[in-house]
């Protein structure tokens, strides 16, 4: 009864600022007001507010809560237990390393250029003109700078 009371009492005060602030012209800012003035009534009329007051002051509603409560707590221990050890046990942690490393081919980080990659030496069978420059020259300082860094 107290609680409907109120709830109809704040109704009231929010369409009082509500019609105030209509007469400062202010429409739509009035239109919200008395939206949110209207909600406790409609708690009131829909019976939410008698439920909510007669679970406030029940004690198995609060052991409910309670109960709730520690489920939830349990819920949330559980899954920060199994993030942190990522839901495996330590062997099939170690095998999927393994497979991991195993996964990757072992000569991946040898240089890629190797001696097997280089062209072979073309014969000169005609003499070069003088002015001709030999193509294997033009790439030498690529190469030295490729083999520099190890590609």
């Amino acid at each position: 009864m107290i609680a409907e009371t109120v709830c109809a009492a704040v109704a009231a005060a929010g369409l009082g600022v509500a019609a105030i602030t209509a007469y400062r012209k202010r429409f739509l800012r009035a239109a919200r007001i008395a939206a949110y003035a209207l909600v406790p009534i409609g708690l009131v009329m829909t019976g939410v507010v008698a439920w909510a007051a007669d679970t406030a002051f029940s004690p198995a509603a609060w052991a409910g809560f309670g109960v709730l409560g520690a489920a939830w707590a349990l819920f949330a221990t559980t899954r920060a237990v199994e993030r942190r050890s990522g839901g495996t046990t330590r062997k099939e942690r170690k095998a999927a390393r393994s497979a991991q490393r195993e996964a990757i081919a072992p000569a991946a980080s040898a240089p890629s250029l190797g001696q097997g990659a280089r062209p072979a030496a073309r014969p000169t069978s005609a003499p070069r003109a003088a002015g001709s420059t030999d193509s294997g020259d033009d790439f030498s300082d690529i190469e030295a700078i490729l083999k520099k860094h190890g590609i």
